[in-house]
């Protein structure tokens, strides 16, 4: 095994652990550690430790609540490469500025390599121009003492990348490690290997001996518990742990928490069947529904009647946990005597802000397998991860490794709470102090048929030239705009937000409305997601009414047939391999039809699903395809009113809605 690390100091960024991603995918072994950890032992032991990555974070720089750090990060002799926020410390430390501009940068831009970038090692052998993700809300205005600027954005010329070449000192204001910046591998490739020095020897062997490790110290010869949910994380685990300690030391467990996709026990049930470990499969779905917790001390609504997003990830994982319990009971087996085993991932932790992947992470969304339940089940050393440092494309990796069949491997994901955290549930609309300016404001942009102040019309021609938009009238021609009076989750800046839904309709120009939709929650900071709305009517507003929905089996059979019958064209099209992940979303919108509610199709393409993009109909969704969906939607069901595409990209939307 390659003893040659890079040291990732997290200051909280939703990506910090994506860095370890890309990092090791270039056969480079890493260490992840929180900003204040103390750098000693690296400074004395530079034949293993070859350099530092600073991560972006949700703090600025001259905050009173910026976190500490080592203050000799920066002047070890080590290389560092600061990103975002890791960048803008860099600079800060060195006597430069920093400041909240008007300008935002929030999603893929263009930026230019300036003529100091010719003899970078950064950005060796990259062209002049490159897209990449930028999400920032301060800038660095002046690099600092011996820096100097290698990358500026092209539409507003801010600073994108800077380096003190003497000192090995390299920051970059995008995100290297995403997807969605194209030669970003590229790039810390180049850190790597050209400023580093690395050599490239950590290995997936490595990766599946260190799990298996893992997991044979953590048990030993006791019995494992594996929560099979017939995804391919559950699977992959099931199938190490089976390795690591026998077959006859495992039971799969499958929970049937009646918020499955239509007849998915069944199919779990012949998926998992090749395994040839005894599998038990569970129908606690009543006990779901009546199902409460407490969090933070205060007992919770039952799941059937909370409409709050975080109390429903988090009944719905606790009770996992107590229906594994009580499985175990009617097995026979004392608690002792049993480890659970979960096949969670790096990014699940991340998302939820746990300690296991980074004490400053910002809270996006609680995954249920990483409630305050299942953490304190792990301070009581009962839960086995085996994937808790892996990402989806390494898991994918590592069981074909292990010989699984592809079909299992690219399965979907598919939430453990199940479509529980696909329908929003709501008593009342969403609607607050901003609803209507903002509406007033969506007007302005798309017919211009309201005034807004100087200010404002300022900072919208800031955020046009920023995507390299002339006019708007030149996109938004035909096309309406209207806000949704409920909430959906994002992420924006490195924290979670929790904003209203923008719904167009009218003519299906879509790269027009693709363009759109990553203008307009720029400009309108209170909106995080845009859909289209179907429909032969355009949809002007505004909408105030919603229909009062909570779990009921009704809502759940109506999006299951929904889901089904999504599912069934992605798979006749051959789609399901080539779309990361398809979600279908119940949101409690009628549309004018009392008490009807609509569906959203949500597509969604990633190489890391930390980001990701839309599948563009007409492109990566052919046209027919998805007016099948639609119409077949809609014909199956009256009570439905309408189908919508989700139009956003991650940022500022998460993959689910919830």
């Amino acid at each position: 095994m390659s003893e040659e690390t890079i040291v990732i100091i997290d200051a909280g960024s939703q990506y910090g652990k994506l860095i370890d991603r890309v990092v090791r995918e270039l056969n480079v072994n890493t260490e992840l550690h929180n900003f204040s950890h103390d750098l000693s032992k690296y400074i004395d032991n530079p034949s293993k430790y070859k350099g530092f990555i600073v991560s972006g974070g949700p703090e600025s720089v001259y905050s009173e609540t910026a976190p500490k750090y080592d203050s000799r990060l920066f002047s070890t002799g080590l290389p560092v490469l600061g990103i975002c926020y890791g960048m803008q410390l860099m600079c800060h430390n060195s006597n430069g500025k920093v400041e909240k501009i008007q300008v935002r940068e929030d999603g893929q831009r263009i930026i230019q390599l300036e003529a100091e970038a010719q003899s970078s090692l950064l950005f060796k052998d990259l062209e002049r121009e490159q897209t990449v993700l930028l999400t920032h809300g301060d800038t660095v205005t002046n690099p600092g003492t011996g820096f100097s600027v290698t990358a500026r954005s092209k539409a507003v010329g801010i600073i994108s990348a800077v380096e003190n070449e003497e000192k090995k000192l390299y920051g970059v204001q995008f995100h290297p490690e995403v997807g969605l910046t194209e030669n970003g591998k590229k790039i810390l490739e180049n850190y790597l290997f050209h400023v580093c020095h690395c050599s490239g020897g950590f290995t997936m062997e490595d990766r599946e001996e260190q799990a298996i490790r893992y997991v044979r110290e953590a048990i030993g010869d006791k019995k494992a518990l594996v929560l099979a949910s017939g995804g391919v994380d559950s699977t992959v685990v099931a199938t190490l742990v089976g390795k690591a300690l026998g077959p006859e030391k495992v039971i799969a467990l499958h929970i049937d928490n009646g918020f499955m996709r239509k007849d998915e026990s069944k199919k779990v049930k012949d998926a998992l069947a090749h395994l040839r470990l005894p599998l038990l499969v569970v129908d606690a779905s009543e006990t779901f529904y009546h199902s409460t917790t407490s969090i933070k001390g205060v007992q919770t609504n039952t799941l059937g009647n909370t409409c709050n997003p975080e109390e429903k990830r988090k009944i719905i994982g606790d009770t996992f946990m107590k229906v594994a319990e009580e499985e175990i009971k009617k097995l026979g087996l004392a608690a002792d005597e049993v480890f659970l085993v979960q096949g969670t991932l790096r990014p699940d932790l991340i998302e939820s802000a746990s300690i296991l992947a980074s004490n400053k992470a910002d809270a996006i969304k609680t995954h249920h397998n990483d409630t305050e339940l299942v953490r304190l089940l792990r301070e009581q050393g009962k839960v086995v991860e085996p994937l808790k440092d892996l990402h989806k494309d390494e898991v994918r990796m590592l069981g074909k490794k292990l010989g699984l069949p592809d079909d299992l491997i690219w399965r979907q994901p598919f939430p453990g709470p199940g479509l529980a955290i696909r329908i929003i549930c709501a008593q009342s609309p969403f609607i607050d102090d901003s609803f209507q300016s903002t509406n007033q404001l969506l007007k302005f942009l798309l017919c211009k048929s309201q005034q807004v102040d100087e200010n404002l019309k300022s900072h919208i021609s800031d955020v046009l030239k920023a995507n390299s938009v002339e006019d708007l009238s030149s996109l938004s021609e035909g096309i309406y705009a209207t806000l949704l009076p409920i909430k959906t989750v994002g992420v924006q800046g490195d924290a979670r937000s929790y904003r209203y839904l923008c719904g167009l309709s009218g003519k299906q120009n879509w790269e027009n409305l693709l363009k759109l939709a990553q203008i307009i929650p720029q400009i309108c900071h209170n909106v995080n997601r845009v859909v289209y709305l179907f429909g032969d009517n355009s949809v002007e507003g505004p909408i105030t009414e919603i229909t009062p929905t909570f779990l009921s089996k009704d809502v759940i059979n109506q999006l299951q047939d929904a889901d089904a019958i999504v599912n069934r064209h992605l798979y006749q099209r051959n789609l399901v391999n080539k779309l990361s992940q398809v979600p279908c979303i119940s949101f409690p919108i009628p549309f004018g039809k009392n008490g009807n509610r609509s569906i959203a199709i949500r597509t969604f393409i990633t190489n890391d699903f930390m980001t990701g993009v839309v599948a563009q109909p007409g492109k990566e969704m052919p046209l027919d395809c998805l007016s099948q969906m639609v119409e077949e939607i809609l014909s199956s069901d009256p009570s439905i009113s309408k189908v919508a595409y989700d139009l956003t990209c991650k940022p500022p939307g998460t993959t689910e809605w919830e």
